[in-house]
């Protein structure tokens, strides 16, 4: 079937079809960054605005250098040099931007259902590169990508995501491209970062870290958002880690050939011992390099590209 979606805002609204379209166009595009000569002619002419109002070093460099492999014109605004320090609002900022001749925004923001708001008042696409504690849809897709390559079909394939899943706008993007996908879903952490209700979305809560994690075929670890929590819910890192801290011993209990992930940034010693985040059964490098592919497709696909296209447009 043709993409017809001119924004990417959520990976709720998207059927598996979608998705899996998405990462066809992804692993063509890799390919392509494969080769000696990196850049293809596909949106040349185009100029992306990354207009990120919230701190990123992966996303940001990530969306910036899919879109210059795909020779469009690219221009990075944040929060400190944009005029909202200013007290301007994100819809003048955007209109402004749209009239300055952009043909697409990619929006981080503090506000869940900001990409939303914007593509309501826009006529340009809109891409949501992490709203709040909403969504961050590019992140599922890349991480889920990743499991593909390592995993093949993940129907039945049981993944774990252990940490601070309340606050998590990666956890909720992978929770709605997993279950889509057929995935079983396990989430791990304190009772007051993983509440019950999690289960509405089709997925596992538990607090107990050895039955989470016992032969996992993917762990996924998450950072605590301290900048999105106005209260503690722990004691202390310390009390965190030594509950739920991803250790050698406690890697013994997953799958044999398990893989273990992470969005970034890794806080080493926290959620994770840095000789399992730089070990053999880690891809979080893969994670990244595999985001750059995600996101020209994401790009190449709502500037009216098509999957079957991607071949020729070199």
């Amino acid at each position: 079937m043709p993409w017809t979606r001119r924004h990417l805002l959520t990976l709720e609204e998207l059927s598996l079809a979608e998705i899996d379209q998405i990462h066809a166009t992804a692993a063509a595009f890799k390919k392509i960054l494969g080769r000696n000569v990196k850049k293809v002619p596909a949106l040349r002419g185009k100029t992306i605005v990354n207009l990120f109002l919230e701190p990123s070093t992966r996303t940001r460099m990530a969306f910036d250098m899919a879109a210059k492999r795909l020779s469009a014109d690219v221009i990075s605004l944040d929060g400190a040099s944009s005029s909202t320090t200013k007290g301007e609002t994100l819809r003048d900022t955007a209109q402004n931007i749209q009239a300055l001749n952009a043909d697409l925004i990619v929006l981080r923001h503090a506000a869940s259902g900001s990409p939303l708001y914007l593509s309501r008042i826009l006529d340009i696409p809109v891409v949501n590169a992490g709203d709040g504690a909403h969504e961050h849809p590019t992140q599922g897709l890349l991480d889920t990508f990743t499991m593909r390559e390592h995993l093949g079909d993940l129907r039945g394939r049981k993944v774990t995501i252990l940490g601070d899943i309340l606050f998590s706008r990666v956890a909720r993007s992978n929770i709605h491209a997993l279950t889509k996908m057929g995935a079983a879903v396990t989430l791990c952490g304190p009772s007051t970062l993983v509440p019950d209700w999690f289960t509405d979305l089709g997925v596992k809560v538990s607090h107990d870290l050895k039955s989470a994690l016992a032969d996992a075929e993917v762990v996924m670890l998450l950072r605590i958002q301290h900048e999105r929590q106005s209260a503690g819910h722990f004691p202390s890192l310390g009390e965190y880690t030594s509950m739920f801290g991803l250790n050698k011993p406690r890697a013994s209990w997953l799958h044999p050939k398990a893989i273990i992930m992470h969005p970034g940034p890794i806080n080493r010693g926290v959620e994770i011992d840095s000789d399992l985040a730089d070990g053999e059964r880690s891809v979080i490098l893969e994670q990244v390099t595999n985001g750059i592919a995600v996101r020209m497709a994401v790009l190449y696909l709502c500037f009216g590209g098509q999957p079957e296209s991607v071949a020729v447009v070199d």
